[in-house]
């Protein structure tokens, strides 16, 4: 499983031109499910997510976390997080989960997040043509793959 956390002031996913969902201060959560993931990795992932440190405390260091701060989370599925470049110019998503594994995987992310928040994830919607839109507060930006231990 690999997520992109990116801090932001405010983010949203919108569907057809409609808004489908929206936050304040917070973090934007990309969200690729891999073949072979497990319950633990999304779990690992989940509580990474909101445990992680990376909005400032009064000092202006980053020493705290969504939790600590009160911030939102946007959680979008991108399979194309999956992606291998290796071979040619076109990318490949044969690592990328089908939905059968993946819909479930994302689900239950998002699920853990909200429980641990104590609050509900937005969401966009599993594998719509989504417009995200974004204010990268920082910029911060963090990579994170389950498979890198």
């Amino acid at each position: 499983m690999r997520i992109v956390i990116q801090r932001v002031l405010q983010a949203s996913v919108s569907i057809a031109g409609a808004l489908h969902s929206s936050i304040g201060p917070g973090m934007m959560v990309l969200v690729g499910v891999e073949t072979g993931d497990t319950e633990d990795d999304v779990r690992r992932l989940a509580a990474k997510t909101v445990a992680l440190r990376i909005f400032n405390d009064e000092a202006g260091v980053m020493n705290r976390s969504v939790a600590d701060v009160g911030g939102d989370v946007l959680a979008v599925s991108q399979f194309t997080l999956l992606a291998s470049t290796a071979k040619g110019n076109r990318p490949s998503y044969v690592r990328a989960a089908g939905h059968d594994l993946a819909v479930p995987m994302y689900e239950l992310y998002c699920r853990l997040v909200g429980e641990a928040l104590g609050r509900e994830v937005r969401k966009g919607v599993f594998g719509a043509d989504m417009q995200v839109a974004l204010v990268n507060d920082g910029p911060v930006t963090i990579f994170i793959d389950s498979r890198v231990k």
